[in-house]
């Protein structure tokens, strides 16, 4: 568990993933990104809000190839969206920006 601001308690599983991806807000985000030491720029923001909205539509978490494509294209990285995402997230994709996006860990995926 990670106790929030206010009393606001996330239930997280021994990973530290979110146990249930509906009860992420920004808040939850902030505290989620700070047990990783990642402080959030406007960059992480956007990719978050990206997971979060592919995760609403489909109910799954975003493959990274998506997550990639969306930087790519709307946030107009281009080639360098790969290793940039890796710079925002140096743990992974997995291991860092799916536990701070809220979603649970996704099964079957590297930790990469």
């Amino acid at each position: 568990m990670i106790l929030d601001s206010e009393e606001h308690v996330l239930e997280t599983d021994a990973e530290g993933y979110l146990v249930d991806p509906d009860s992420w807000d920004e808040e939850a985000a902030e505290q989620l990104a700070a047990s990783e030491n990642i402080t959030l720029s406007d960059e992480h923001w956007q990719v978050l809000r990206f997971m979060r909205q592919y995760y609403e539509e489909h109910r799954v978490a975003a493959d990274a190839r998506f997550t990639i494509k969306f930087m790519e294209e709307e946030m107009g990285m281009g080639r360098k969206a790969r290793n940039y995402l890796f710079k925002l997230f140096p743990y992974g994709y997995v291991q860092q920006a799916c536990k701070i996006a809220g979603m649970k860990r996704p099964r079957g995926w590297s930790t990469g």
